[in-house]
């Protein structure tokens, strides 16, 4: 399938200095940003500070604040870098809740809309939850970009809840230098049967559900202007069939792979299960025109960035640059990465008992 060319006159994806997952903060810094929330504050200062005994202090302020104590059981939180959050509530049900939007990835504003949405609901699936409501995120450059682009954006990602069977309920808007569009989304979830990023065991499978290369090809947009409906086709498809064939084989881990690349998010699992992923990069499938847009040099600095990011945890097997920059591709919206054999997807490697590095090619 090849470009064709755009057919609305206004390049949205020129209005930003990046476009999609790609434009997320590099792995690397976010996790310094959130280490120091993931650890609780000592026993002491915690009775403290609920009792009230003691004003807080300059360096309490520079430590997390204490667990939250309300309603439900926080059972996924940001301990291993899962999808989204997962709380147990009364009745045998979880609640799943996960935020994600990010600036133009198409310049077609109905398209950007629909990508957005189906992002933002992946994070749900990834968990092995089922969105129930979403409200729109949306920053707009009022004084730059006419306000019909913004209402088709807003149709583009309703129309994709629909189909997923999801609530849009109103929202928030920002007047923003840079369009930015996604969603917050809640979901349900059963707490016993739940995808979990560090699930992972020796002797499984990996299996990929949407083929890599919609980095590069975002790219290639973005500086040309040549659409590529394989890419749209591929953003826009839900994870939901994926899910709920991995939870119906019994999968018990799993994420999805966006802005980190197949590498980094394969990564983030082998650390947060203890084992070792080894992919064979000749089973790894790419979409059409990805190789070629790679060759001709249209390759993200989020991309690079997770390369980097990944390098000390890698063996890379005698596999060279360019084959890494596709395995570290920032995806927009991209497939599930599951521990185990999925009906249908494409099996890339095996996990194995730690050892060496968490990362090998083969």
């Amino acid at each position: 399938m090849r470009a064709t060319t755009p057919a609305n006159p206004t390049r949205l994806t020129q209005y930003a200095h990046g476009g999609g997952c790609a434009c997320k903060i590099p792995p690397g810094e976010l996790e310094s940003i959130v280490a120091d929330l993931i650890t609780p504050l000592p026993p002491a200062i915690r009775a403290d500070a609920r009792s009230g005994s003691r004003p807080p202090t300059r360096a309490d302020a520079d430590s997390p604040p204490p667990p939250a104590t309300g309603v439900g059981e926080l059972v996924i939180g940001l301990d291993d870098g899962d999808d989204a959050a997962v709380v147990r509530i009364e009745g045998g049900r979880a609640v799943v809740l996960t935020a994600d939007f990010f600036t133009p990835v198409v310049d077609d504003p109905y398209d950007w809309g629909r990508v957005a949405a189906a992002n933002a609901l992946s994070d749900v699936y990834a968990v092995g939850g089922e969105p129930l409501v979403a409200v729109n995120l949306l920053g707009w450059p009022r004084e730059r970009l006419p306000l019909e682009l913004a209402r088709q954006v807003l149709r583009g990602g309703l129309d994709v809840a629909r189909e997923a069977g999801c609530h849009v309920s109103g929202g928030h808007s920002v007047d923003d230098p840079e369009p930015k569009y996604g969603m917050a989304v809640t979901g349900l979830a059963d707490p016993a049967r739940l995808l979990r990023i560090g699930a992972a065991r020796p002797g499984l499978p990996i299996s990929l559900t949407k083929p890599l290369g919609i980095g590069v090809l975002n790219s290639r947009h973005k500086a040309t202007g040549e659409v590529f409906p394989q890419a749209v086709t591929a953003m826009t498809t839900l994870n939901r069939d994926a899910a709920r064939a991995a939870l119906a084989a019994g999968v018990e881990c799993a994420t999805d792979v966006t802005g980190f690349g197949l590498l980094g998010h394969l990564y983030k699992l082998a650390r947060a299960s203890g084992v070792t992923a080894v992919v064979d990069v000749a089973a790894v499938p790419y979409l059409e025109g990805a190789r070629e847009a790679l060759r001709d040099g249209y390759v993200s600095g989020g991309t690079r960035r997770n390369l980097d990011w990944v390098r000390p945890w890698l063996d890379p097997g005698g596999f060279g640059g360019d084959e890494l920059l596709l395995l570290a591709d920032a995806q927009t919206s991209g497939g599930l990465l599951i521990a185990g054999e999925l009906p249908g997807a494409p099996i890339i490697g095996e996990l194995i008992p730690l050892s060496g590095p968490h990362l090998r090619l083969r």
